[in-house]
């Protein structure tokens, strides 16, 4: 068996290189992904400036974001290549969907804390004989302030004036000398009181952490991809 040996003299000798640079047109992609999304995603945030006893109007709005997002996805998806690994514009489809779907979860929160605040009036307060409480939820599901006379018991007011300034009489035997602070934390329930109480702060909140967090999250995102 014979094998046939090339050898190569030693010497200088030209060799050609070739760079391949691929560069992808992402205008297509701004266009037809990423500029709907982020409007759909910022239109979710409109519910939170609407009156939160409007439940048609939120709810249709959730909704309609949320079956938007679905289809940009399902979109995307079927004119992509099926591959097994996650790809850069799933996790930015993935991540407005999320937040889309918060703001829907968000609504419900605050529904639900507001019919919890005026049911907990409704038993304080004085209900007159003629308010009907069906038609007061027959529209969206839960009491008007409006519609439910809050005003305190008139045999109650004057025990409750008399109280006040017995209670502030001996509170004011008990004030700490000057120079001191007395400060104390509020425990988790009295928290939670709180926030129930006064439903629309979770509006006020969300109005700001929103926003915020989708734009960390754009930050992150295209700093990562682009």
């Amino acid at each position: 068996m014979k094998s046939n040996l090339f050898s190569v003299s030693p010497g200088w000798y030209n060799r050609l290189f070739i760079n391949f640079i691929l560069r992808r047109h992402i205008f297509f992609f701004m266009l037809q992904t990423y500029f709907p999304t982020m409007l759909m995603v910022v239109l979710s945030w409109v519910s939170f400036w609407i009156d939160r006893r409007a439940v048609p109007a939120r709810v249709s709005l959730g909704i309609t974001t949320v079956l938007t997002m679905s289809t940009i996805i399902t979109g995307v998806s079927s004119s992509m290549p099926q591959v097994s690994y996650v790809k850069a514009v799933d996790i930015y489809l993935w991540t407005s969907f999320l937040f889309v779907f918060l703001s829907v979860i968000e609504y419900a929160a605050v529904n639900y804390c507001t019919t919890l605040e005026e049911m907990r009036k409704m038993r304080r307060g004085k209900i007159p004989s003629t308010f009907n409480a069906s038609q007061a939820m027959a529209f969206d599901g839960c009491y008007h302030d409006n519609d439910i006379e809050l005003t305190t018991f008139p045999r109650m007011a004057s025990t409750l004036a008399s109280n006040a300034l017995t209670t502030q009489s001996q509170n004011s035997d008990l004030r700490p000398p000057e120079g001191t602070r007395l400060r104390r934390q509020r425990s988790v329930r009295e928290n939670v009181d709180l926030l129930v109480n006064n439903s629309y702060m979770i509006d006020s909140y969300s109005r700001l952490a929103f926003p915020l967090s989708y734009l960390l999250f754009n930050t992150v995102y295209w700093s990562m991809y682009s």
